[in-house]
């Protein structure tokens, strides 16, 4: 079975950056498209970035493009989210999970409709 555990959360000011860490265990991440979702107290989770296995596809949450980052070290079985210029809206609970599992590139997309394996979350508080 897959594990996956998020870590790399805390509290920040508003502009500061935090680097998330998804890390994987009973089985290799290389073939797993990995996406990021969040969600906030009273709100629905939503999708906000996502890469495939290879890592040769990305996509990002307008609402943090060009601030995230998601990158994928396979050799290390971790997947990354950079986060940069950080806003009070970005507080939420962060949540890697694995899904679609595929050996051929594809474009991954921010849905749940194929995820297998969730991680239990870590915390990413902006606030002055």
């Amino acid at each position: 079975q897959l594990q996956l555990v998020e870590s790399g959360g805390g509290l920040v000011q508003p502009g500061g950056s935090l680097r998330l860490s998804c890390a994987a265990s009973g089985s290799t991440l290389d073939y797993y498209t990995i996406t990021w979702f969040r969600q906030a107290p009273g709100k629905e989770r939503e999708g906000v970035s996502c890469i495939s296995g290879s890592g040769g596809s990305t996509k990002y949450a307008d609402s943090v493009k060009g601030r995230f980052t998601i990158s994928r070290d396979n050799a290390k079985n971790t997947v990354y989210l950079q986060m940069n210029s950080l806003k009070p809206e970005d507080t939420a609970v962060y949540y890697c999970a694995a899904g679609p599992r595929t050996t051929v590139q594809v474009m991954c997309v921010l849905s749940r409709v194929r995820v297998g394996f969730w991680g239990q979350g870590t915390q990413v508080t902006v606030s002055s």
